[in-house]
């Protein structure tokens, strides 16, 4: 189930190890017409420059261009809030992960531009759509006895 984490995200625990989490992520994003921008691996960047340890966590720039651009004409700053953050984390239980996305309608209202309300709704409705079927597709393959 896909819940509120915060005022600003949405997401759900997975029974995944972080690997396969990390890859559904990245398919149910393709399927939604999201490209990867970027990622970023946090936990290495921090054992890297800090000598910490910590679960493996790694943030996703994802983009849907045509909604972008959308966006961008409409406002044109609003590449500050772009592209749409989905961070995949482990937990203390290595078959377990969290999977959360920005909810664009939060970020993208801070510009103040009413031309963005409706596409931040349709870029929620795709990030949500696949939220949805990240942890529909794992609970199937839990329950089922993966």
């Amino acid at each position: 189930m896909v819940e509120r984490r915060s005022p600003y995200g949405l997401g759900a625990v997975v029974p995944l190890p972080f690997e396969q989490a990390l890859q559904r992520t990245r398919e149910a994003l393709a399927d939604e017409g999201f490209g990867i921008l970027c990622e970023i691996d946090v936990a290495g960047t921090l054992r890297q420059k800090l000598g910490v340890d910590m679960p493996p966590y790694m943030i996703l720039g994802a983009c849907n261009p045509p909604l972008a651009r959308q966006a961008l004409e409409a406002e044109p700053d609003i590449g500050l809030l772009l592209p749409c953050n989905v961070a995949v984390y482990g937990t203390q239980n290595p078959d377990e992960s969290v999977v959360v996305s920005i909810d664009p309608k939060a970020a993208l209202t801070l510009s103040g531009a009413p031309d963005l309300v409706p596409i931040a709704e349709k870029v929620a409705r795709k990030l949500r759509t696949a939220m949805d079927q990240i942890v529909s597709s794992e609970q199937t393959a839990h329950d089922s006895g993966r």
